[in-house]
Formats: structure tokens, sequence, C-alpha cells
């Protein structure tokens, strides 16, 4: 008798290991009409930025397509890991899901650091018709070489900078001032080319460095610099220099999409193409009202800002970029 409850009691263990996919997170069990399976994502941004909605809205739909043999739960504010820790955990099958900005995409491919060059976008609808082109598809494809399945284009916005010691108006006004940059060298070198002083870490430090004054400013878009209430970390001055388009992208680990069975991983994928848009929508239907919200809380606001002014500083860095082939082509395109 105590042979066989032992037995018993390997073979339920075994049964538990199979169900949850081993030591990843990808979790399955069964609900009686089949496997349900739990997936984790995760992004770097607040509870009420459209990173996260888009996620909720991707999670509803899948669960309701699915008969809620599929659900996703969410993890904002790096509760899974910073952005690029993210995408590391996508390649490793650690993590299921991530929306992250271009930024630390670079150091998985190298070609996304051209979306990252200052002022390389007349404006949102160019920047939008490019990355849905055969552009966009082309990164995508390199996104896939490295085991990501790239879902949809997404955004955070155009980047604007703040500061806590004067008004930027023009590229002089930045001289001796520190700025927290993202982890990329593309925003280094061009903050270095304005004249500033440029501080790389990962947005889980920059809070604290801004409160406590070891950097004087950093660049973000409007509905980030909002959700933080920067306002409240000593940031008294914004300009509206829109320097770079933050581009952003929906991705599933391709390990995940392998675990899943055929019928979930087209409801995932077919979603999951969606979502994109519907998040792009939500910065625009937020920004007025977000702007709107920084002036009540007491920054200054620049609006009149001489582009190329700024942009003549950082030309060198067009040169400079690993893959100038695919520079010209973007800029062909805005023609």
């Amino acid at each position: 008798m105590r042979k066989f409850l032992l037995g018993v009691l390997l073979l339920c263990m075994t049964m538990v290991v199979v169900a949850c996919g081993g030591e990843d997170n990808t979790t399955a069990s069964d609900s009686g009409d089949g496997e349900t399976f739990v997936l984790q994502a995760g992004h770097s941004l607040a509870e009420d930025h459209p990173f996260e909605l888009a996620m909720q809205e991707l999670a509803k739909n899948v669960e309701e397509k699915s008969d809620g043999r599929l659900k996703i739960e969410t993890f904002p504010l790096s509760q899974l890991g910073a952005e690029r820790e993210l995408i590391e955990g996508l390649t490793l099958g650690s993590v299921d899901l991530v929306v992250s900005t271009s930024g630390p995409i670079i150091n998985f491919v190298s070609d996304f650091g051209v979306l990252d060059l200052p002022f390389l976008f007349n404006d949102r609808d160019a920047a939008v018709k490019v990355l849905e082109g055969d552009i966009g598809k082309e990164l995508f494809t390199q996104l896939e070489d490295v085991g990501i399945i790239p879902l949809s284009w997404g955004e955070n916005g155009f980047r604007h900078i703040t500061n806590s010691v004067r008004p930027i108006q023009t590229p002089d006004d930045l001289k001796g001032l520190k700025f927290r940059t993202q982890e990329n060298k593309v925003f280094i070198s061009a903050f270095e080319k304005l004249g500033a002083s440029a501080s790389p870490m990962a947005w889980t430090e920059a809070l604290t460095a801004l409160q406590s004054g070891v950097v004087d400013g950093q660049e973000n878009p409007i509905l980030v610099i909002d959700s933080y209430k920067l306002y409240d970390a000593n940031q008294k001055y914004m300009t509206l220099t829109g320097h770079a388009y933050s581009s952003a992208v929906f991705m599933l680990s391709e390990s995940t999409y392998n675990k899943l069975p055929e019928d979930l991983r087209e409801i995932l994928m077919e979603e999951g193409k969606k979502i994109g848009a519907y998040e792009r929508q939500l910065v625009i239907d937020n920004e007025t009202e977000a702007l709107a919200r920084l002036k009540e809380n007491g920054i200054e606001i620049i609006e009149e800002v001489n582009v190329e002014e700024f942009r003549s500083k950082i030309e060198e860095l067009y040169n400079e970029t690993s893959n100038k082939e695919l520079l010209d082509r973007i800029l062909e395109q805005q023609k």
C-alpha cells in the first residue's frame, strides 16, 4: 500500500511540472474544456500609461476570443525587470509578453538604433508610415532572428526635455547641464553634441537622481513626464523639442509561442497585431490633457523652438550611424 501511494504521489508531481511548463513563467492548467494558459506581460511604465492600458485591452480580448483558455497577467512599473532585462527575458523564455520602447532593443538588434536618431521623422504620420511599411517589416524580421516574435508597433510619443535650472530655448542653453539619458549610445552622443553632460541610467534610478539633484534634467514623452509627476522631482521647465519619436514594439517570446496550441497562437497573433494602433491612439488622446496638467502644476512650457538649430548640432550622428543605407531610405520616404 505504501508503494502504491508513493507511486501516485510521484505521478501527481510529474503532472504538475508538465502542466506548468517547467521553470518558465507560462503556466497551463486543465480547465475542463482544454488547457488554460496564463502569460505574464511586463513593461517599465506606470499603471495609467497607454502601455498598461493596451496590455489590459489585449488581455481582455484574448480571454474573450479563447473562451477563457488564454489569460494575460500584466506587470507594469518594471516589476518583471527594466526594459533591457525584459527583452532579454523574451529571448530566454522567462518573460512571455513585453512592450518596450525601441531604445533598449538596440542591444539585441543594432539596426533599431537608427530609429533613435534625433529629428529623424517629420511628424507622427511620417513615422507610422515608415514603421508600418517595408522598413518596419524588415526590422521585425531581425527581431525574429533573436527569438522574439514582434506583434505590432506602438509608441511612447515624441520626446521633450525638462530641467530644474533654466528655460531651454536654444542648444546653448543646455551647456553645463547634466541630463539623464537612456542607456544607448545614440542619446548619449546627441546630448553631448548639444553641449550637455549625459548621464545614462535606467528609468528606475532616474527619479531619485532628479529629486536629489544628481542630474539637472531628463528627456521623455509628455505622458511619462506627467505620469511620474516630474514637477515633484524638481523639474521646473519643459521645452517641446520633439527631438525623437519614441517608437515601441509589442513583443512575444518565441519560446512562449511554441508552447501554445495552434488555435491560441492564432488568437494571440491576431489580437497582438491590432494592439499597437490601439495604443498609439491612446497616446494621442491623452497628450493634450497631460500637457495641461503639467502647466497647472507649475511647469513652464517653452513651446516655440527652432528645431533646425538643434538639428544642426547633431547632424554628425547621421554620418556615424551603423546603417547609413537604412537611414537614407527612411529620409527618402519622407521627401
